[in-house]
């Protein structure tokens, strides 16, 4: 069986392996108090012209989403993403576990924000996963105008992920549309970075790391899904959320006490060398094994559910196209389509090798 359901099947870059091995009986302090910890810190400033960031190394995404959005929230406050976000849709109510509710931007706001070509856009990066600008300036300006919004949760930020649970992209001037509208209404804007390394690598993409630690507040460079064994390293960028935000990591469980398992890894993916980081390298491998895998079905005549330019494609199979690939193909089922047609995802990763698409290639030309 040859594996397509996702990006984080396979163990870590071999670098990686061979850092800890050689590292393997070094001493130091815990808890990301170390020379690794701090040298992955130090790498990531640079990346992202950010000398004053803050940098904490969390394992996991869905607990880095919960820490992150736990200690920037008041009790009384939501946060704002799109209703297929991950958040939303995907970590078995982590958000709301932790006293916060997920405040969906949905098509009925988008509707509400405004006819013609402007509520067509809206709804489209609604089905896309993605968050605009005029859908959160209509759910602050519906919240605020209520008379009776002290009884309801108040937005207190924006969560949004690069690539978003469709594997699409948000552009730069996107982005700064969403910053500048976030800063009108003092909320702070925190961007899922889990598979942000597909993103950064996809063609078409305009974004770097420098854009995005100045157009956001938090965000978070994955390292799960992109060549790590296991991790995410958080950038603050907004000082005022700066602040005791370890305390919000150790209370949220997220505090490794062999901390220098994570700044090993990523110390090594995010390498500083000259050109590309190894980081982007091998995302961009993933990417580029998609693409193939995209155009295979293209010239089937397979249609597919989004136009993704990142790591994870959509095509759209009748059942009996979806049983012969299973044989000796996994992907996973994403939505129904109609009685006999589902979407699913194919998903590359960093390990994807061009002979196991070679072989997903020749069972899609035989469907």
């Amino acid at each position: 069986m040859i594996r397509f359901e996702c990006d984080y099947g396979q163990g870590c870059v071999p670098e990686i392996l061979e850092m800890l091995q050689r590292t393997n009986l070094d001493q130091t302090a815990g808890y990301g108090n170390d020379p690794y910890c701090n040298e992955a810190r130090d790498r990531i400033r640079k990346l992202c012209d950010a000398p004053e960031a803050d940098v904490h190394f969390l394992t996991g995404g869905t607990q880095t989403n919960a820490t992150v959005i736990s200690a920037v929230l008041k009790p009384h406050q939501g946060v704002l993403c799109a209703p297929t976000g991950h958040i939303a849709c995907h970590e078995t109510g982590a958000i709301e576990h932790a006293g916060h509710k997920v405040l969906v931007l949905d098509k009925a706001l988008a509707k509400r924000a405004g006819g013609g070509t402007a509520a067509k856009a809206d709804k489209k990066a609604i089905k896309q996963s993605k968050v605009t600008a005029p859908l959160i300036r209509q759910a602050m300006e519906e919240h605020l105008q209520s008379p009776v919004h002290e009884h309801m949760v108040q937005p207190g930020m924006v969560y949004l992920a690069m690539p978003s649970e469709n594997g699409m992209m948000y552009t730069k001037a996107e982005l700064q549309e969403i910053h500048d509208v976030c800063r009108s209404y003092d909320l702070p804007l925190f961007l899922d970075g889990a598979r942000l390394g597909y993103g950064l690598t996809a063609d078409g993409n305009d974004l770097s790391f420098k854009d995005i630690a100045s157009l956001t507040d938090i965000f978070y460079i994955g390292g799960t899904k992109c060549g790590a064994l296991f991790g995410e390293a958080v950038v603050i960028t907004n000082k005022a959320l700066q602040k005791d935000f370890r305390y919000a990591i150790k209370m949220c469980g997220g505090m490794l006490a062999k901390g220098r398992l994570l700044g090993i890894q990523f110390s090594v993916l995010l390498d500083g060398g000259a050109g590309r980081t190894l980081y982007e390298k091998v995302c961009r491998g993933a990417v580029e094994q998609a693409y193939r895998i995209r155009d295979a079905f293209a010239e089937q005549g397979i249609r597919l559910l989004y136009d993704s330019p990142t790591n994870q494609q959509f095509p759209v199979l009748t059942k009996k196209q979806q049983k012969k690939l299973a044989a000796d193909f996994a992907f996973e089922l994403w939505q129904p389509v109609s009685e006999d047609e589902d979407a699913v995802r194919f998903c590359t990763s960093w390990a994807t090798s061009a002979q196991d698409v070679n072989k997903l290639l020749a069972a899609v030309k035989k469907l």
